[in-house]
């Protein structure tokens, strides 16, 4: 397998920030306050669908979790330059990566991986996979492993969690970006590559804040 060398461009010093669990989800504790999970916040509407699917489905949701954390962790090492071939990976996880890796090393100058990021105008905070050019334009580029292709319905939280990160890295760096992409590798051998601007997004994230905000305030006061 050719591995490519990617070029890095960490401009921004890492920034600590740990996780908590509350009784509105998952929660970051940072140097500017305690904000709800990126995560969280876009996947609150289906919480009540996938808590369900979970308990009726306990070693399958192991089982997928397991595999998206184990696909992350190599996408992460191939986009450090870390050696993937020296990986033990079991042989499914090795055919999800080699599925996505055509579309990987489209990736290059890369600015952030697996980095915090948080902000007070937003009011949220996460863990971004990736920042960085894809086909040479800047992107907020995320990573999904899944059972079967998705339908663009199907994943409007992942379209809210990108337009999030770009609002984030905006706040901190002032920087725009203006393209997200969203790779998900299929273990029915489907590649699937979203792209789409933030932009096109802002007034659903928005809405869905103030929604969870205000199922939270109801929920305190009962």
């Amino acid at each position: 397998m050719i591995q490519k060398n990617f070029k890095h461009n960490f401009t921004l010093s890492e920034r600590d920030i740990s996780a908590t669990e509350s009784t509105i989800g998952r929660c970051y504790v940072t140097e500017d306050g305690t904000f709800p999970s990126v995560t969280t916040v876009v996947g609150w509407e289906k919480q009540a669908f996938f808590k369900t699917w979970r308990k009726q489905n306990p070693e399958e949701a192991k089982r997928v979790t397991a595999r998206g954390n184990r696909l992350h962790s190599t996408i992460e090492k191939y986009l450090k330059n870390e050696d993937i071939a020296s990986l033990e990976l079991m042989p499914n996880d090795l055919e999800l990566f080699i599925q996505v890796k055509e579309n990987l090393d489209k990736i290059d100058n890369i600015r952030a991986l697996e980095f915090p990021l948080f902000g007070k105008t937003v009011g949220l905070a996460g863990r971004v996979d990736c920042i960085a050019e894809f086909n040479g334009k800047l992107s907020i580029i995320d990573f999904k492993g899944s059972t079967r292709e998705k339908r663009k319905e199907d994943i409007d939280n992942y379209m809210l969690q990108a337009t999030a990160y770009a609002l984030l890295w905006k706040e901190t760096t002032g920087e725009e970006i203006d393209n997200f992409v969203i790779l998900i590798s299929c273990e029915d051998g489907a590649v699937q590559v979203f792209q789409d601007k933030p932009i096109n997004h802002v007034s659903s994230l928005l809405e869905t804040i103030k929604n969870y905000r205000m199922k939270n305030e109801r929920e305190r006061s009962s």
